[in-house]
């Protein structure tokens, strides 16, 4: 068996036992745990973007639950790098296209989506596929590569972090969503819903030079939180992140986890990563960091998780 064919099946076989198994979170009646309809977070495995994100939503009471008529979305994805999708360095295309258009048919009066790339933004825009996606569903790619498309906002709750300059679109939209894509990181060790937030701030040097894990930390306590934290998990990065060398680093999971709760869907993410490249979620530090700021919960066994196989 060729390595990457193992780590294939590998994966299959690891993750669904991990859909099957309390590992992933559950609602526990009878011990002290409220049950109730809407889920805290969503977990769905086996189908295609659109698919598991429509079906997401259906917990949630679909994408007119958040957006209403009239209203200004943002939808900020990881589309740092200038790599083709199957790299899984960037948020799955489809993903993204699926996601304005449920927005713009919910009566959005714009869907705007953004990155500040680490690549050449128009590259990366490009050949990630993501700006023909948008486009196609009527959704507009702006620009993140200019200071002038910031504006200072305070942190106060923040430990290193007390001020940063955040994109322009996002502080004027009404809505957003949060779509990183799960992947390995050799600073960070994972990039998912918390670490995402590096591409709003313009000063990310900051980051890197003052703790990268508790400023990841400091900026998920934002006051202007997503609607919903969306982490693509379809391919996963397991190895030589943010940008991958080849397609033998990737894992096709067909998976979605789905949460307003930064430290719960990246715990959750987490667990999924470490069925295939076996992570100590203790090395990722920004998570039990956030969750010390009060962000969210690692007890996924308190909230209610839903899980879905398609």
């Amino acid at each position: 068996m060729k390595r990457r064919d193992f780590f294939k099946s590998a994966a299959i076989v690891g993750i669904a036992s991990f859909f099957k198994t309390n590992a992933f979170g559950s609602v526990l009646s009878g011990k002290g745990v409220a049950v109730h309809s809407e889920p805290d977070l969503v977990a769905v495995m086996g189908g295609e973007p659109e698919v598991m994100l429509l079906r997401a939503l259906k917990e949630f009471g679909g994408i007119k639950s958040f957006v209403k008529k009239g209203q200004k979305v943002v939808i900020k994805p990881n589309i740092g790098w200038d790599r083709k999708p199957e790299l899984a360095a960037n948020t799955n295309p489809e993903l993204i296209g699926a996601l304005v258009r449920l927005c713009k048919g919910a009566g959005a009066s714009e869907v705007t989506v953004f990155d500040h790339t680490c690549h050449d933004w128009k590259k990366s825009y490009t050949n990630s596929g993501i700006e023909k996606a948008v486009t196609a569903a009527g959704g507009k790619m702006v620009p993140a590569n200019d200071e002038a498309y910031y504006r200072e906002v305070e942190i106060p709750r923040g430990m290193n972090l007390k001020n940063a300059k955040i994109h322009k679109a996002l502080l004027e939209c009404d809505v957003w969503f949060n779509v990183p894509v799960l992947k390995h990181h050799g600073g960070a060790k994972n990039t998912i819903a918390m670490k995402n937030l590096m591409g709003i701030v313009w000063d990310r040097g900051f980051f890197h030079n003052h703790d990268l894990h508790q400023c990841i930390a400091d900026i998920s306590t934002f006051h202007k939180k997503p609607a919903l934290n969306i982490v693509d998990a379809y391919r996963i990065m397991k190895s030589n992140g943010p940008q991958g060398k080849s397609e033998a680093d990737v894992v096709k999971l067909k998976s979605l986890l789905v949460s307003p709760d930064f430290v719960a869907v990246d715990t959750a993410a987490m667990k999924l990563f470490a069925q295939v490249q076996p992570t100590d979620l203790k090395d990722v530090r920004y998570i039990g960091l956030a969750e010390k700021l009060r962000v969210g919960t690692q007890n996924l066994e308190k909230l209610n998780v839903k899980r879905i196989k398609l």
